[in-house]
């Protein structure tokens, strides 16, 4: 684990404080009940859970406008829902049922709200990386000051489209913030193993012209006012920002993953920081009353369970929709 020396404190309102306690829980009991319906065989394909890395998802989510965009890995339930998506039609849409965010026909790796500006979930490991850049330059072409926002894994720091992004964005100096969620393994795999550097995003990032930025990614206070720097930075015409942010997965790469690769003193270091658990220790620290963070959990628990019943309430997609939004024309009749 790379230490990190802690960033100056800025004076967070309460209120936006608790607002990221209540994001951290609402992921956390929703990753836990998304774990616990694949155990049942609700969850259709495979899941990709976010557990323990909360808050990199709820630092930057509540620093962006609500026109940002907002582009996801196939792990992406978190960066959906921060959003503002709906957790029963997010929840829905895992369960593959037709009260889902896309009907039930993109599943827990695509998960999609544009009216969110949450743009997607991409399977394709670094393909959304090209597409966030072209969000950006519209966004720059319209003089709208919205951001592009990309969440990636750290494996996808040796893909070709990552340096082809990176290259583009700087050289057009786009209003785009490319994130590096580094949790140590790309799948099975340490990134330390297939990687010439220490830091995959941050040491390379001044072959682009641009500043080594590591973030402690377990920090949820840390990454919302680093996240605040670089939208202002983008959003005033300063071109793209590379943030590493380091943090680690309570478990495997996918359900199926036991994760027994990972070594008991490493897992026990980085459990011992538990998002959560740091950031309900340091609002007690403040003052904040411990009812205050019962009620909030209570809350978000009562959530879960409710759009857990919704969701499992709709019924299978009709047979008719299947062929529909995948080709322009909505069909695919116009091929026979």
């Amino acid at each position: 684990m790379t230490e990190m020396q802690a960033p100056p404190r800025r004076d967070i309102d309460r209120d936006t404080r608790l607002a990221l306690y209540t994001s951290l829980v609402r992921l956390r009991l929703f990753e836990q009940r998304a774990y616990d319906l694949f155990m049942q065989n609700l969850v259709k394909g495979t899941s990709h859970l976010s557990l323990g890395m909360e808050a990199v998802a709820a630092g930057f989510g509540h620093a962006m406008r609500s026109d940002d965009y907002t582009f996801a890995t196939y792990r992406g339930h978190a960066h959906t829902l921060v959003r503002g998506a709906d957790m029963a039609a997010t929840m829905a849409e895992l369960l593959g049922r037709s009260n889902g965010l896309l009907g039930g026909k993109g599943g827990s790796m695509h998960l999609t709200s544009v009216e969110h500006h949450a743009m997607g979930s991409y399977a394709i490991v670094g393909a959304h990386l090209p597409i966030a850049a072209g969000a950006a330059w519209s966004a720059q072409v319209r003089a709208t000051e919205q951001v592009s926002v990309c969440f990636f894994g750290d494996g996808t720091t040796n893909i070709g489209a990552f340096h082809e992004a990176l290259n583009m964005a700087a050289v057009w100096e786009l209003p785009v913030v490319f994130v590096c969620e580094n949790n140590l393994y790309m799948e099975y795999t340490p990134i330390r193993d297939v990687t010439a550097v220490a830091n995959p995003a941050a040491d390379r990032a001044a072959s682009y012209g641009l500043d080594s930025i590591l973030v402690d990614g377990n920090d949820v206070e840390a990454v919302y006012e680093l996240a605040q720097d670089v939208f202002a930075k983008a959003r005033a015409g300063g071109g793209p920002s590379l943030i590493e942010a380091q943090t680690y997965r309570k478990g495997g790469h996918s359900r199926a993953d036991a994760a027994k690769y990972r070594p008991p003193d490493e897992v026990e270091a980085w459990m011992a920081r538990d998002p959560i658990d740091l950031y309900r220790a340091r609002l007690l620290d403040l003052g904040v009353d411990d009812e205050a963070l019962r009620d909030i959990e209570e809350r978000a628990q009562a959530e879960v369970d409710d759009a857990t019943e919704t969701a499992k309430s709709g019924a299978e997609p009709d047979g008719s929709t299947l062929m529909t939004e995948v080709w322009s024309d909505g069909g695919a009749a116009w091929r026979n």
